[in-house]
């Protein structure tokens, strides 16, 4: 053989073990293409798209209405009753068969799902927030397979468990059942472990749908697979990190492996293991020098490591992938003058959690894409926030929710998905919910978002302050006994139970609001959900003095602007107590109560439209209170999350960005309200104050400048000071008797306005009004604007020759997002913002409107 002939042998055999080391001992086949779906003992078979629902199945094939238009949603309520059939068939080749192990894997079903592999039933499903997995080898043949999922009805399955149960739990007032002509209108949600919001809520529809909400797996592998990595962080230095990876390896029969892992390709270790049969657990410490930190929004890098885990037996590899950050979180229940602190302390610095309630993007979650949960995380991003609660109502975040919250620096207030209701105790129901909490805290316990995991939504103050124990006493001391301990077994039991054994180093909450364990909440020990603004009908004045140690809930109401309204209503809707109105309003004393709010205030809009633009304003002015004065109170106030960034379909509710993702009035003000440098002028009893926060970790010189200008511009009162800031603070620099501050002024025409500037440059500015906007005297602005066009966006100029109030920029039903809207112009200054949108500069010159606020009255 020819020297060159015995290379290229060489060469070859080399190629071939290199190809042979890359062979995956798992192979995946993603079931999601020719599925049909039927309701059960119907001949007629329809397409349907798998992950996905009935709803909209039946809504692509042409079947039903937009539910989301006018009234559909009435008439949609004989879909849950019925129950649903789902078929594909696929192909699969003998070297597939051949695998040691064949599994199926069901990431979410929803809800009560009987499951058929060429005619023989392989699993009965009732939780949606389970992930469910099944051995169906011996089920499966060469050639063609046929796959079957039969969806039973959840209001009858609930039916079924609410006549046998003998008494009536508690709560579950947002339950629609009468809207959804249930039988009896019995409330029967409580009893399957499906997202509580699909039954209504106070800002959503109720449409209860079935389905294959996420995907279908069918996985083979041989010798072994890793089931679960877990990365433990043992401790942290500015030098060095230290970790353990703990694999979870199923092996079909003990066997040699090495398990290596690495970061960016780097090995970081590697051990040869002895693998037992069947599941058990394999530990591997590292560490990693010089460990960059992993920093909540706006106070630092949201540095990330790729930590991969590889398992390689008899020259096939298995491999699990899972990003970290490096840092510590701990909530922080220290006792103090005035009680005990409820904070978060991040890579050992407290810091005051600014963000909101997140809610699902819609009612039916396999219809969220990627670009709706980016667009949600960079709306937070942007906002200048680094929390969002994921509200106990819905359902468990998809992967990439948790992933942009990793990348944007956002923590994550993790509830369980129990909300507003008693639950069931049998131990039928304890055990299902047992494996959820298992399978949700595996899948997320790894990202560095996660900083809390909480019990329930307000389930503890509802048994004491809402009348639920009463209601419990009315059906006998034993059903009193029952309902009580049903609650302590899920949320003082199972919950944490499963966090200490899953995630031990996250701290466990048992329920929004509260004081600890079982304690029902006060203002001094733990977090609050505040609603006297709303259902107490108190002044906005009061978010400002009603304030908890963390603030997790507060809100007020805004519909949708006119762009979005015309999305789901007609012109004959188009007022705030028409049947289309009052459906697209869910809370049982909303439309009355905004316009009871708006009218202590502003003085009545003259027509629909100005009325929602009234509305924005009116949410934004309200929320600021609470957004500042939460702010203000810091390091006593250490969290401030409103109620809600986010809407599941189109409607009147607490949302700061609709269900479009249009940004409302308070989207922009929450923007300023949570910036890190906050100068916040504010009256106080009899005074008249300013003061300024600072989140940065370093203090900041600058000049405060403080002016009494009319709204024609001229100064009636000035004065500067040099401040210096102290890093993470919140300090008052400025008090005067509010009295005397207003002796000789008009406080109709008059306005306070401060600054903090270094040099040229403004830091921070803010506006307070001595009256509310129905006393202002407004005269009409000539607001001038100019469009430059630049590379990736236009620059607009504006400037008006009098006070031009809450100026209000759209595009009439084109697509364009300002970076500031809902705005003041002060007479005589320039306001500078950007457009984003694909129109030309003609075709904005077209479109383009502009709203101020003394043209809305009649």
């Amino acid at each position: 053989m020819s020297r060159l002939c015995l290379a290229l042998v060489v060469v070859l055999l080399f190629l071939l073990g290199c190809k042979s080391q890359n062979q995956n001992l798992m192979i995946v086949k993603e079931l999601n293409s020719n599925w049909e779906f039927s309701e059960t003992d119907s001949v007629n078979w329809l397409p349907a798209k798998v992950p996905g629902c009935v709803h909209t199945d039946l809504l692509a094939n042409g079947k039903i209405e937009d539910p989301f238009y006018r009234l559909n949603e009435h008439d949609l309520q004989w879909i849950d009753k019925k129950d649903w059939i789902y078929k594909t068939e696929f192909k699969l080749d003998q070297n597939f068969l051949n695998k040691d192990r064949l599994v199926l894997d069901f990431k979410g079903l929803d809800t009560y799902a009987d499951v058929y592999l060429n005619d023989q039933k392989v699993l009965s499903a009732d939780n949606m927030f389970r992930e469910w997995t099944v051995d169906v080898k011996k089920y499966l043949k060469t050639g063609k397979n046929k796959l079957k999922v039969e969806f039973r009805s959840p209001i009858s399955e609930g039916l079924n468990l609410y006549d046998a149960n003998g008494f009536v739990y508690p709560g579950a007032e947002n339950d629609q059942a009468e809207l959804g002509q249930v039988e009896g209108n019995k409330r029967v949600s409580i009893y399957t472990r499906k997202a509580g919001y699909h039954y209504g809520w106070d800002w959503g529809p109720r449409l209860v749908s079935s389905g294959i909400w996420r995907p279908i797996l069918l996985k083979a592998w041989d010798n072994a697979r890793i089931k679960d990595l877990q990365i433990v962080q043992n401790e942290v230095s500015e030098d060095l990190a230290r970790f353990t990876a703990i694999l979870e390896l199923e092996a079909e029969q003990e066997v040699l492996a090495e398990i290596q892992i690495q970061n960016g390709g780097m090995d970081l270790a590697t051990s040869e293991v002895q693998l037992k049969k069947g599941n058990h657990t394999y530990e591997l410490d590292f560490d990693i020098k010089n460990p960059k930190l992993w920093w909540p929004n706006g106070l630092g890098d949201q540095n990330l490591y790729n930590i991969k885990a590889q398992v390689n037996i008899n020259g096939k590899t298995e491999q699990a992938t899972h990003r970290i950050g490096i840092r510590t979180v701990e909530v922080v229940r220290e006792k103090d003058e005035k009680g005990t602190s409820f904070f978060f302390r991040v890579n050992g610095v407290p810091v005051f959690m600014k963000g909101a309630n997140y809610i699902p993007n819609d009612i039916f979650p396999s219809r969220v894409s990627q670009e709706q949960l980016k667009k949600v995380i960079a709306t937070a991003k942007k906002s200048n926030m680094n929390m969002l609660r994921v509200w106990g109502g819905g359902y468990y975040e998809d992967d990439l929710f948790y992933d942009l919250c990793d990348e944007a620096g956002i923590l994550v207030w993790q509830d369980f998905m129990f909300a507003c209701a008693m639950y069931p105790d049998d131990q039928e129901f304890l055990n299902n919910v047992k494996l959820e909490a298992r399978d949700n805290i595996k899948r997320l316990r790894n990202h560095p978002s996660i900083a809390l995991w909480c019990g329930n939504n307000e389930i503890l103050v509802a048994w004491h302050n809402w009348g639920w124990k009463k209601q419990a006493n009315e059906q006998g001391e034993e059903v009193t006994q029952k309902v009580w301990k049903a609650y302590t077994d899920i949320f003082h039991e199972v919950l944490p139970k499963a966090v200490k054994e899953y995630d031990p180093s996250r701290f466990y909450w048992s329920s929004s609001p509260s004081s600890g364990t079982g304690i029902k909440p006060d203002l001094v020990n733990g977090d609050d959900h505040y609603w006297g603004v709303w259902w107490g009908k108190e002044p906005f004045e009061t978010y400002a003095t009603h304030i908890a140690r963390f603030m997790s809930e507060y809100g007020f109401q805004s519909f949708p602007e006119m762009k979005s309204v015309r999305k789901y209503a007609e012109p004959k809707d188009y007022d705030i107590y028409s049947e289309v109105m009052k459906s697209h309003q869910r809370s049982s004393i909303g439309n009355e109560t905004i316009e009871y709010y708006m009218l202590k205030d502003y003085k009545k809009p003259k027509d629909f439209e100005s009325f929602l633009y009234v509305n924005h304003v009116l949410q934004a002015e309200g929320i600021k209170f609470a957004l500042e004065g939460h702010r203000r109170a810091m390091p006593y106030c250490m969290g401030s999350l409103y109620w809600q960034i986010n809407d599941c379909w189109p409607v009147a509710s607490w949302s700061s960005t609709d269900y479009y993702q249009e940004w409302k009035a308070l989207q922009y003000y929450v923007k300023k309200g949570f910036e890190p440098l906050l100068v916040s002028p504010y009256f106080e009893n009899d005074s008249i104050k300013v003061a300024v926060v600072n989140d940065p970790l370093k203090e900041v010189n600058a000049k405060l400048i403080m002016k009494v200008l009319d709204f024609s511009g001229k100064e009636k009162w000035s004065k500067s000071k040099d401040i210096s800031i102290r890093k993470n603070s919140s300090e008052v620099f400025f008090t005067h008797e509010l009295k005397s501050f207003l002796q000789n002024r008009n406080p109709k025409k008059e306005l306070f306005s401060v600054e903090l500037r270094m040099g040229e440059d403004v830091l921070a500015r803010n506006i307070l009004y001595f009256k509310p906007g129905k006393d202002l005297i407004l005269s009409k602005p000539n607001v001038d604007f100019k469009i430059t066009e630049e590379k990736k966006a236009y620059e607009i100029s504006l400037s008006s020759d009098v006070l031009a109030k809450n100026v209000f920029l759209s595009l009439g039903d084109e697509d364009g997002f300002f970076s500031d809207n809902y705005f003041d112009v002060l007479a005589g200054e320039s306001v500078n913002i950007k457009l984003e949108t694909e129109l030309s500069l003609a075709e904005i010159k077209k479109v383009i409107q502009l709203r101020t606020l003394d043209t809305t009255f009649e």
